[in-house]
């Protein structure tokens, strides 16, 4: 099904054979999960949250507030966006996203920890540049942090960052890509030829497609977001 709009009372129960994904349309974490739901083809409804207004319904469900969250038709919920899709990649088994090795699986895990902890400098860089600061240094510093990237796949000598295949972290990293240029940070791929091709075969993932929005839609929303006013409604 397609995403619904707003729901501000409490949705029923979980429709059998279904799992219900709480989600808001322009978040990057909870496009992580879409995009593992498409790329498993497993079915699912989505409720989108409007984050500025959390219905307290929503809050009991997840006390910190945030977007993705799973619920499943026996009530279970789950949470937290590297959580949600471990938990689906285990629950349906078909067309495994993680590698069967565990030093494999625990290599990816690794990778998302380094790539989190460079997630600030796409915030950081677009909010001072709105703002009129020097962002150089933080420019620089995402640069090196992408040539890493670039590095490992030249090292790796494969198409994607677990082998020539799409898997999970590549999934996980994806939907800061999909926003560089809503970011104006397009250019720091410009020394990174390995990661910009990787970019475009990621482009074209049919699950990469089926959860993507143009950019013209991100740029839209995300001035919203600047501006401490976010249409969450933005497209609708």
């Amino acid at each position: 099904p397609f995403p619904e709009p707003f729901c501000s009372a409490a949705p029923g129960p979980v429709p059998k054979d279904y799992i219900r994904v709480y989600s808001m349309r322009f978040c990057p974490f909870a496009q992580r999960t879409r995009l593992v739901f498409k790329a498993k083809g497993i079915k699912h409804e989505i409720i989108n949250v409007h984050l500025a207004d959390k219905p307290e319904w929503y809050l009991k469900k997840n006390p910190f507030g945030i977007v993705l969250t799973l619920e499943t038709p026996a009530g279970e919920v789950i949470y937290e966006s590297p959580i949600t899709c471990e938990y689906l990649d285990e629950v349906y088994p078909e067309k495994k996203l993680f590698p069967s090795s565990p030093f494999a699986k625990a290599q990816q895990k690794m990778m998302l920890e380094h790539f989190s902890k460079r997630i600030g400098y796409f915030y950081r860089i677009s909010s001072g540049r709105k703002n009129g600061q020097d962002v150089s240094g933080l420019e620089a510093e995402l640069k090196e942090k992408l040539s890493k990237l670039n590095e490992d796949l030249v090292n790796k000598k494969t198409k994607f960052f677990g082998g020539d295949s799409i898997t999970m972290i590549d999934y996980m990293m994806w939907p800061w890509f999909e926003r560089l240029e809503t970011f104006e940070l397009q250019h720091c791929l410009d020394g990174t030829p390995e990661l910009k091709k990787w970019t475009e075969r990621m482009r074209e993932d049919p699950a990469v497609k089926a959860t993507m929005y143009s950019v013209d839609a991100h740029k839209a929303f995300y001035k919203t977001f600047l501006d401490g006013n976010p249409d969450f409604d933005y497209g609708l």
